[in-house]
């Protein structure tokens, strides 16, 4: 098996560094870029040791161009405001994108779009194929459940800036596909009434170290189902962002998802 040649944006954050490490251990991917903000302390360090994984031979790097020089396909774990320089230049240089990064503006979804008629992209806002299957369970249970109320609920560590998670939307959004008319609200405050049936609450827990919970409450008259995800490790993201990559090198351009390499099409 030839290795996929990969480059790394965002790579010295707490994701990029992931990915490096099990990128690093892998005989089927070639770490050959590194990228991150010019703010960044690490610039000029090699990823690799950054990472903890020891030398590769690759400086981290700010400019996006020059990162992305021979890859075949960049995983992004950065920020919502970095994603757009990066789908310019990977549009521009041929290279394929995997990106996780959550909460892309509507801007930065239509270049998401405009940089898929060149290359293959794939986004999604949780890497992990056990998040997908659970989207899944939430659309079949609440449209098979009708009237249940549906509330979600994820914690997150006490570093993450946004709020609610992108994962927590998706699953939103999963239960909306079962059934029409759900409203979100995000969590409740003051003399705010009864619950409504067509409102989906929405709530954000954050503290110490936790790698991202989400659970997806049904509650009938007499019976609660819950459906829940705990991921115990970083890896879990980065091991499905690089299975990711090795599906997508060599296809054609356009949009993919997840699913499709869950189910190896």
């Amino acid at each position: 098996m030839t290795a996929i040649k990969l480059a790394i944006f965002g790579a010295t954050g707490r994701m990029g560094q992931t990915v490096t490490r099990l990128a690093a251990q892998s005989r089927s991917v070639t770490v050959v870029g590194a990228i991150d903000s010019a703010t960044s302390p690490n610039l000029g360090r090699d990823v690799g040791e950054v990472a903890g994984a020891g030398t590769l031979g690759v400086a981290v790097g700010a400019d996006v161009a020059s990162g992305l020089l021979g890859a075949d396909v960049v995983i992004d774990f950065s920020t919502a405001g970095a994603v757009d320089a990066l789908l310019r230049s990977a549009a521009h240089a041929d290279v394929a994108v995997v990106s996780g990064t959550t909460r892309l503006s509507p801007e930065s979804l239509t270049l998401l779009e405009r940089a898929a008629t060149k290359v293959p992209v794939l986004w999604a806002p949780n890497m992990s194929l056990g998040v997908h299957l659970l989207a899944e369970l939430v659309r079949r249970a609440v449209q098979a459940l009708g009237d249940y109320d549906v509330e979600v609920v994820e914690a997150h560590h006490n570093k993450k800036t946004d709020a609610p998670s992108g994962t927590a939307t998706f699953l939103v959004q999963a239960a909306e596909r079962g059934r029409e008319g759900l409203i979100p609200v995000h969590g409740r405050e003051g003399d705010v009434g009864a619950r409504r049936r067509e409102e989906i609450g929405v709530h954000a827990v954050r503290g110490g170290g936790i790698v991202g919970d989400h659970t997806v409450h049904l509650v009938g008259e007499f019976d609660r189902l819950e459906l829940t995800h705990r991921a115990m490790s970083r890896e879990l993201f980065a091991a499905g962002a690089l299975r990711a990559a090795r599906w997508i090198v060599g296809r054609p351009a356009g949009r993919y998802e997840l699913a499709q390499v869950i189910a190896g099409e």
